[in-house]
C-alpha cells in the first residue's frame, strides 16, 4: 500500500545547508533558504557554481555536511518515500527498450500507483507526443524524448518537481518551444518547481523568483522576484519589463563573479 500523499504545494526550507566533498572541496556555503509552496524558483549561477548540487541536496541525491531540508516538513526521503518528490534532468534516460507509454507508466509502478491509462494517455497528448506513445526513445528526437522524461515526470503527480535544466540538450528552437509547452503541465496542478538552468531568458520567463549564485563555493547574492503574469506567452520576452528582469539578473550573475574573482589590480 502506498504511504499517505505528502502535503500539497510543499513549501521548502533548507536549514544551514552546505556541502563539502572528500578532499576538503566546499561546494555549497552554509544556506538558509526558504521556498513557497506551489511556485517556480529558478536557480542560475556559473558553470560548476554548485546549482545542481543544491539540488540534489534538496532531492536527496546528496548527503549534506551540515544543515537540513524539509519539504512540506518532511525529510527529502521521506518525500520520494510517499511519491511527492520527481526529477527530470538533462539527460532524459528513457528505458530504451520500453516505448513512450511504457516508460511513463513504469513511473507509476515504480511509486506503488494504480496504472491510471487514461491519466497516461493524457500526459502523452500534454506534452505533444500524441501519436508516439508506441515509438522508442530511439525513433524519436531530442526534444521528443525530453518530453517524455517530464511526461514521466509528471506521471506520478508530484507535489515537488526538481528541473536540472531539463531543456539543456536540445537545440535553441526546441528548448524555447518546450520551455513554452510543458509549464502547462505543473502550474495549472500548483506543483512546487525548482529549475537549474544556464539560461536568463528560461529562468525569467518559467520562474516567479529567481535565485542568482555565486561561484564556488556558491551562496546566493540575489534573490530577484519575477511579477510577470501567468499564463506566459512566449510574446512576453520582447517586453520592456521583460528585458528589465533579464537585465538585472545578468548584473547579479556578474557582480557575483567579480566578487569571487577581483580584478588583479584591486587584490
Amino acid at each position: 500500500m502506498p504511504a499517505d500523499p505528502p502535503p500539497r504545494a510543499p513549501a521548502i526550507t533548507c536549514t544551514g545547508l552546505a556541502k563539502t566533498f572528500p578532499g576538503g572541496r566546499e561546494v555549497l556555503l552554509p544556506t538558509d533558504l526558504a521556498l513557497a509552496g506551489g511556485r517556480t524558483t529558478a536557480l542560475v549561477g556559473p558553470s560548476g557554481c554548485g546549482k545542481s548540487t543544491l539540488l540534489r541536496l534538496i532531492a536527496g541525491l546528496e548527503r549534506p555536511s551540515a544543515g537540513t531540508v524539509r519539504i512540506g516538513g518532511l525529510t527529502p526521503a521521506e518525500m520520494r518515500r510517499r511519491a511527492g518528490l520527481a526529477l527530470a534532468f538533462q539527460d532524459p534516460s528513457l528505458l530504451p527498450w520500453r516505448t513512450v507509454r511504457g516508460n511513463i507508466r513504469l513511473a507509476r509502478r515504480l511509486a506503488r500507483l494504480p496504472a491510471d491509462p487514461e491519466r497516461i494517455e493524457d500526459l502523452i497528448r500534454l506534452v505533444g507526443l500524441e501519436g508516439f506513445g508506441d515509438t522508442r526513445p530511439a525513433a524519436l528526437s531530442g526534444g521528443m524524448r525530453q518530453r517524455a522524461a517530464i511526461a514521466r515526470a509528471m506521471a506520478t503527480d508530484p507535489q515537488l518537481l526538481l528541473l536540472d535544466e531539463p531543456f539543456g540538450a536540445v537545440d535553441e528552437l526546441t528548448r524555447r518551444q518546450l520551455a513554452r509547452d510543458l509549464p502547462r503541465l505543473w502550474e495549472p496542478r500548483g506543483t512546487t518547481t525548482l529549475l537549474v538552468t544556464h539560461s536568463v531568458v528560461e529562468a525569467v520567463l518559467l520562474a516567479d523568483r529567481v535565485l542568482v549564485l555565486s561561484p564556488r563555493p556558491a551562496r546566493i547574492v540575489t534573490d530577484i522576484a519575477v511579477p510577470l503574469p501567468r499564463p506566459r506567452d512566449p510574446a512576453i520576452t520582447a517586453t520592456a519589463a521583460f528585458h528589465a528582469l533579464t537585465d538585472r539578473v545578468s548584473a547579479a550573475l556578474a557582480d557575483g563573479a567579480a566578487r569571487a574573482h577581483p580584478p588583479l589590480a584591486a587584490q
